[in-house]
């Protein structure tokens, strides 16, 4: 990777940790453990002023390697 994009990505990474410590804690929690095939992972959105728009998504083993790719970029800092 170039390591101008990667210091970029590392340093939005960082602004995002000061500006949401909650959701970090969050995700550091849900990925201390390996994600398994048949979690189901819910999302929702709400816009200010709009109703909440929610999905989920049941984790397949075709998933398993971004899951961990999303882990280890949650541990480098």
């Amino acid at each position: 990777m170039n390591p101008a994009v990667l210091m970029k990505l590392m340093s939005a990474k960082a602004q995002f940790e000061q500006n949401h410590p909650k959701v970090i804690s969050f995700l550091k929690t849900v990925f201390s453990r390996p994600i398994e095939e048949g979690t189901i992972l819910e999302l929702t959105v709400t816009r200010p002023g709009e109703e909440p728009v929610t999905t989920n998504l049941k984790v397949k083993d075709s998933d398993l390697a971004l899951m961990e790719s999303l882990k280890d970029l949650m541990k480098n800092k």
